[in-house]
């Protein structure tokens, strides 16, 4: 099996793609094409745990390395590697694979072959996202994932899918184009499409911030941070709840990875100068996700602006510059993948009996279908953070790693009004679930409704499982990232603490940068 050791990165990034032209060529049949993706999917997990169990923790640098030359004689090449951050995310993705895929099984009825090859489509774009390490090959990965995910939503999604999945294309094509400029600079600059030689480059500090700006905003619509996000209420309302699941466990994610991954480390006096105001924008989206939140009439779009929510959250940690606000961060990412995945799944289940998200048409559930109200009350509790599951332990490390940065004006004072988030998001959760779940069955039309069946439990129980155990041994998942995130925020130390003087964001306290070890240690 050396042929596929070698080169475990490709096999797991191409498998999907392999599968979807597959089942594109080959699978004309409903079943045959459901049967095929969802065996692809498995066959992508299962390749994927050598990853996770082969991965060397105390190693900052990339591992399962592979090396190509590409395109220009040498200095575009095609490069993949995986670290401690890359490997969350990319097991997220495939454990999530096929779950989105059996969600489908009676949800989906037309086109089923063209839909079960744009999944797996999306999977191997997603996967290859968070393993490039050519910028030419990171950014080919990046606009790829806009492919299947347009045709997912224009094709499959609700009434007003065509202007969703038309929007969400604009809105991420104009953040990529300024990408695409900044990529185009840099590698005027080192000569190489290498993120290795675009990390050695000593750019000018004006320089750094229009790049810097060019990357972020990039990133900041894909999250989508706030004012950026008015694209993904209608994009998750509109999408199919497999596009759902997908989007708000996986998609958005690549925003914030691209921040820590990219805009921190490349351009580091950058990063010290205007991250803060980033900070303060994650922390308007913090209250504002929740406040609209609050007020919505749809399930679907209520989970939607709870994304802007919990992912402000992640933007705050990352700016904090601290290691223990970045590993809350990164792990936030996982949480929210998962509560909010299932939450999105839960919705569908709904939505394929009744037809209706609207919460007014709903009530007392809980006594019709006691099975399905008892899990949507355990996803819930995890997406408001509740000790022991997956949501508490991002959070809080998000707001201690940012209570105590040096490098955030006003840290306390934001860490404050960002805890205000985690209040309002237990008052609209827990709302949500009294109106539709609570109270007498006085729906007429809920009444005759089924119980969830064998495989909608099937699909909900990995997800429920790791739930629980993000939120009580969240040590295993933090040893791996840890020494990624110092190598990552050492560019922006190194800067600190030899030019402190430069750089326009200062407080008393200066020279307390604390030890990325003893940080890290709260796990």
């Amino acid at each position: 099996m050396t042929f596929v050791t070698d080169s475990i990165l490709s096999w797991v990034t191409f498998l999907p793609l392999a599968g979807a032209l597959l089942i594109l060529l080959f699978a004309r049949k409903d079943n045959v094409a459901r049967l095929i993706a969802i065996g692809v999917a498995i066959a992508d997990f299962i390749l994927s745990l050598h990853l996770w169990f082969h991965f060397d923790n105390s190693n900052a640098a990339d591992q399962f390395t592979e090396l190509v030359p590409w395109l220009a004689n040498g200095k575009i090449n095609y490069s993949m590697g995986l670290d401690g951050i890359s490997l969350l995310l990319v097991m997220l993705t495939p454990f999530l694979g096929p779950l989105v895929i059996l969600s489908t099984w009676s949800a989906i009825k037309q086109r089923v072959p063209e839909c079960m090859a744009f999944l797996l489509f999306l999977q191997s774009a997603m996967i290859g996202t968070f393993l490039a390490r050519d910028m030419l090959l990171f950014y080919m990965f990046w606009e790829a994932m806009l492919i299947p995910m347009y045709f997912i939503i224009g094709i499959w999604g609700g009434e007003r899918r065509i202007y969703a999945a038309v929007k969400l294309f604009i809105y991420t094509m104009a953040g990529s184009l300024l990408m695409l400029v900044a990529i185009l600079y840099m590698y005027s600059q080192a000569g190489t499409m290498s993120l290795d030689g675009f990390m050695s480059l000593n750019l000018p500090a004006e320089q750094q911030v229009w790049l810097f700006l060019a990357f972020t905003v990039a990133f900041a619509i894909k999250v989508p941070l706030f004012p950026f996000h008015t694209w993904l209420p209608d994009a998750h309302v509109e999408a199919p709840t497999a596009g759902s699941v997908i989007l708000a466990g996986i998609l958005l994610k690549m925003g914030t990875y691209g921040m820590l991954r990219f805009s921190i480390p490349l351009f580091p006096s950058a990063a010290i100068e205007i991250g803060p105001w980033f900070a303060v924008l994650a922390v308007i989206g913090i209250i504002y996700g929740a406040l609209v939140a609050m007020v919505q009439k749809d399930v679907k779009k209520l989970v939607a602006y709870s994304s802007v929510s919990h992912l402000g959250f992640v933007v705050l940690g990352l700016f904090s510059l601290t290691a223990a606000g970045v590993a809350g961060g990164v792990y936030q990412m996982l949480a929210h993948g998962l509560s909010t995945g299932a939450l999105f799944l839960l919705v569908g289940v709904i939505y394929e009996r009744r037809h209706t998200r609207l919460i007014s048409d709903f009530g007392g559930l809980a006594h019709q279908m006691p099975v399905y109200a008892s899990i949507f009350l355990f996803v819930t509790l995890a997406s408001i953070g509740l000790p022991g599951l997956c949501g508490f332990a991002g959070e809080f490390m998000v707001l201690f790693g940012s209570f105590s940065s040096t490098l955030l004006p006003h840290a306390k004072l934001m860490v404050i009004f960002s805890s205000t988030g985690v209040i309002l998001g237990a008052i609209y959760m827990l709302w949500m679930y009294q109106r539709v779940f609570l109270g007498k069955l006085a729906n007429e039309a809920n009444q005759s409704l089924q119980d969830m069946s064998l495989r909608e439990i099937i699909v909900l129980l990995p997800i429920l499982i790791f739930i629980i155990v993000l939120g009580v041994l969240p040590g295993p998942f933090l040893e791996k990232i840890e020494p990624s995130i110092d190598r990552l925020l050492a560019p922006v130390l190194e800067l600190r603490q030899e030019t402190p003087a430069e750089h326009h964001i200062t407080t008393p306290h200066t020279n307390e940068l604390h030890d990325s070890q003893t940080e890290m240690e709260i796990h």
